[in-house]
């Protein structure tokens, strides 16, 4: 089983972030390159923290 890439307090941090960059009017599409992160795993993660 391979190991996690981020730790819950890395991901958290993310989303944070993410949510100030989506506030300025930057597509997702845009954060999620800027942060590192595929599209589909910002998702995940705004669905497992309930965002």
């Amino acid at each position: 089983m391979p190991t996690k890439r981020h730790t819950a307090e890395q991901i958290i941090s993310l989303l944070r972030q993410a949510e100030v960059e989506l506030a300025q009017g930057r597509t997702v599409g845009e954060t999620c390159r800027g942060l590192g992160v595929s599209e589909a795993s910002f998702y995940r993660w705004c669905a497992e923290d309930g965002e």
